[in-house]
């Protein structure tokens, strides 16, 4: 084991929280319950014609009440791995750095380097890879270090990807027996086991393993549970765009599985880490309201969360740094 890091840093993607989130100093909406808006647009762009679409997505936090419990749940895993690596005494000072909401990359590296640290490990808290989701955390967590500056610490390396990993997949699975507790083996076997993944851009996908990570994933997941059959489906992408995404989409994959005689289906979002409002929204509402629309069956398996099994796969990336 290399001992080099003496810090963790943890990217993601983070959510609104309440307050301002400091993107745009001297925000006239601060305070008044905007901070929906003010993060989708932080992704989408300010451009007054996106108006429209930012709107529309705020609305699905609102929903929920405005705001995502992403950076909570992403904390609770940062503090559980923060326990596992002491336990297995290497105690590392863990913070989270979010690309789009408080605390910023940024502030987590000004956060590490006031804690005394010199050399920062990189936790990319996203199973898959591809330009837009594992190569972009790593730019900007490079960003985040050069903006600040003179005595930041170094990046002294990076945690490797996991999407294989066996304690990935056994906290995968184990969530599904959680959904399904109760259930006997012909109820098992009946329903459709659909694995899904954030759309990403057709070309981007043709350039990265994305997909085939995605899929190998699903496929062990599955085999782990003792399932004989699994579809992937992709969800989140954006109804108009000038390129296509990543297909089938997670309501065109409940329309074919009613079409094909499915009577009820289980559900799990094992491109993401933890249930936030992406994944309440797209599948606890949306899907799920097509599925009793159809007269399908709906059950969603959880995230992985802080499962142990994960937590475990997590720490055995950061001890080999």
């Amino acid at each position: 084991m290399n001992s080099s890091i003496d810090g963790l840093l943890i990217l993601g993607f983070g959510g609104p929280t309440p307050g301002c989130c400091g993107r745009r100093p001297g925000c006239p909406r601060s305070g008044d319950g905007f901070e929906a808006e003010c993060f989708v647009s932080g992704i989408l762009g300010d451009n007054p014609a996106r108006a429209a679409r930012v709107a529309e997505i705020a609305g699905h936090y609102r929903h929920f009440g405005g705001y995502s419990p992403y950076n909570a749940l992403t904390r609770q895993q940062a503090d559980a791995l923060a326990a596992e690596l002491a336990r297995r005494g290497r105690p590392l000072p863990v913070v989270c750095g979010y690309r789009h909401w408080a605390p910023w990359a940024v502030d987590g590296v000004r956060e590490l380097q006031a804690r005394g640290c010199r050399s920062l490990g990189l936790l990319v808290m996203a199973p898959h890879q591809s330009s837009v989701s594992w190569d972009w955390y790593l730019k900007h967590a490079a960003e985040a270090v050069e903006a600040v500056g003179a005595g930041a610490p170094a990046i002294g390396g990076v945690v490797a990807p996991w999407w294989n990993r066996p304690g990935f997949i056994a906290a995968l699975a184990a969530r599904l027996g959680e959904a399904t507790a109760g259930w006997d083996a012909a109820r098992r076997a009946a329903a459709r086991l659909v694995f899904t993944a954030h759309a990403i851009p057709q070309p981007v996908e043709a350039t990265s393993p994305y997909r085939r990570q995605v899929e190998e994933t699903a496929a062990l997941a599955a085999a782990a549970w003792g399932h004989p059959q699994h579809a992937v489906a992709f969800q989140s992408a954006p109804a108009e765009s000038r390129v296509p995404w990543s297909s089938p989409d997670i309501l065109a994959a409940v329309r074919a599985a009613h079409a094909a005689g499915t009577r009820e289906l289980l559900v799990q979002a094992a491109g993401f880490l933890v249930d936030h409002t992406e994944v309440q929204y797209d599948l606890d509402v949306e899907a799920q309201q097509l599925a009793r629309e159809l007269g399908l069956g709906w059950t969603r398996a959880r995230c992985v969360h802080d499962h142990p099994d994960f937590i475990r796969t997590l720490a055995d990336g950061v001890m080999a740094l």
